[in-house]
């Protein structure tokens, strides 16, 4: 297995903390006047504009994140280790989930590659997966993809590292966003125990209601 392989089973080991801390830790960062919630969105859900595969203009965070519950990865689609793998996985993941998927829990999926990943270069490499409703794949300029994803913390420590695509994280961030829960799986992990998690996070909301 090659590196980038290892990095994809590990996974969170390039992740430096979970979103839920980076917020606690710099909730000073904007003074007091904005509730927890705003300055975690401000810290690491922006609201930069996207494009869906069919061509639609969406904003990442007033669109795509506020008020549900989200699964993230990024991708590129000229990757050949472990994106087909990374996208197998998810689309098992997406119909073991069923229903709830696009009602309930929204699937979303960023290339790192916007130059090359056009919305019809996306729209064909999702059609490879049978993906379903509720999973959108996105890409938008280069600047606003990488800001996304050190807000989202797909990112390595290393600089180096950190700026070769071929090094993408292989992680599986989801959220419920008014709750400001987030996590992170390996995005190669079970299909069983990520469904397992997002499902225990349905009910618990359920229950809260």
């Amino acid at each position: 297995m090659t590196r980038r392989g290892v990095l994809g089973v590990l996974g969170a080991a390039p992740v430096v903390g979970g979103l839920g801390a980076w917020a606690t830790r710099r909730s000073t960062d904007h003074g007091g006047q904005l509730s927890a919630r705003e300055r975690f969105q401000r810290l690491h859900l922006p609201d930069v504009p996207l494009v869906t595969a069919p061509g639609l203009a969406v904003h990442f965070y007033t669109d795509l994140v506020k008020d549900k519950k989200v699964l993230i990865n990024f991708i590129y689609t000229s990757c050949t280790e472990q994106c087909p793998l990374a996208t197998a996985n998810i689309a098992r993941v997406q119909r073991m989930l069923g229903a709830p998927v696009g009602r309930e829990i929204f699937m979303y999926t960023i290339t790192l590659d916007p130059v090359v990943d056009t919305p019809a270069v996306l729209a064909e490499y999702a059609s490879r997966y049978d993906v379903g409703p509720g999973w959108s794949f996105l890409t938008g300029k280069p600047a606003d993809i990488d800001r996304l994803r050190r807000a989202l913390g797909f990112t390595f420590q290393n600089a180096e590292e950190d700026a070769d695509v071929d090094n993408h994280v292989g992680m599986l961030r989801h959220g419920d966003e008014p709750a400001m829960k987030w996590a992170g799986v390996p995005v190669l992990g079970n299909p069983q125990h990520i469904v397992r998690g997002l499902r225990w996070d349905l009910m618990d909301a359920a229950s809260e209601a």
